[in-house]
């Protein structure tokens, strides 16, 4: 028994060292397999689905970005909304281009040992690049990120305003400030924005309006939106902020996973929905440009 234990104590040992390397890795950009713009395109383009007004199209767009569970009710009903408004809607799968949706591999990109932020923003440049060319489509470009893909957007920004490079691509599909040029606002739904979140003051100095809908009772990502909000602002960006309360994470969203401690909260979403509208008029009547740097809490 006691070498039983020890062996257990190293095993452990050993995987926490993995985990930690591969952690470095991905924070520090290194990829083992870089892809071309072209090539990631090619894996994705089948995953996606875009949705179009059936009547009067205002030319917009927007993207959708999953939770690290993949893509599911939460992202069709969002979609919908945009669709409603006019613009054409592109949601973004970034798990089954990679197998993640199989025997639950989406749990390691929960924990954040595949699909980083940083690298699903390669993903969200390609898209934008593909949906800013497809038919019907020569307008602004809105972003909705939830949760993972709420990270993923930030990252995008932080990426293209600032530093330049994009984690496992070989190249942007374009000039970044051209293709950041187009993003009219940013929705993040309850982001993460822990230690790994890249997006800081200097980098989101280009980033286009922003709408953070957090959760009061997030028990997943916590509360450190509310501090990277007012740091994203101190360096001049449009943050606003709106907090649904007594919401936990993924409040709406109706498939949830087996075990799973969250619940779908239709009053919650509607809240959201709410704020959601609200940003885009305003953006609308702003003709897509920040008026102001910053804003209060709400």
């Amino acid at each position: 028994m006691p070498k039983l234990i020890a062996w257990s104590l190293v095993a452990m040992a050993v995987l926490s060292m993995l985990v930690l390397a591969n952690m470095g890795r991905r924070t520090a950009g290194v990829s083992f397999a870089p892809e071309t713009p072209e090539a990631r395109l090619a894996r994705l383009a089948p995953h996606w689905t875009i949705l179009r007004p059936d009547g009067t199209a205002s030319g917009n767009g927007a993207i959708l970005l999953s939770g690290c569970d993949g893509v599911h009710d939460n992202m069709r009903f969002w979609a919908e909304e945009f669709v409603r408004q006019g613009r054409v809607a592109l949601i973004l799968d970034s798990h089954r281009p990679r197998d993640l949706d199989r025997m639950e591999l989406w749990r390691l990109v929960c924990a954040g040992q595949l699909l980083d932020g940083g690298e699903r923003s390669g993903d969200l440049a390609v898209a934008l690049h593909a949906l800013s060319e497809s038919e019907g489509v020569t307008g602004d470009l809105v972003i909705l990120g939830a949760s993972h893909g709420g990270w993923a957007a930030m990252e995008f920004v932080a990426r293209a305003g600032d530093r330049g490079e994009l984690s496992e691509l070989i190249r942007w599909p374009e000039p970044p400030h051209e293709l950041l040029a187009r993003v009219s606002g940013l929705a993040l739904l309850y982001p993460y924005c822990g230690i790994l979140n890249g997006a800081d003051a200097e980098s989101w100095r280009s980033a286009p309006p922003t709408l953070m809908i957090l959760a009061e009772a997030d028990s997943i990502v916590g509360d450190d939106c509310v501090a990277r909000a007012r740091a994203l602002r101190a360096g001049g960006a449009r943050v606003d902020v709106a907090t649904i309360p007594g919401a936990n994470h993924g409040f709406d969203q109706q498939e949830k996973a087996l075990f799973s401690t969250l619940a779908f909260d239709s009053g919650q979403r509607d809240e959201a929905l709410g704020h959601l509208r609200t940003f885009l008029s305003d953006l609308a009547g702003e003709g897509g440009k920040p008026a102001r740097a910053g804003a209060e809490d709400r």
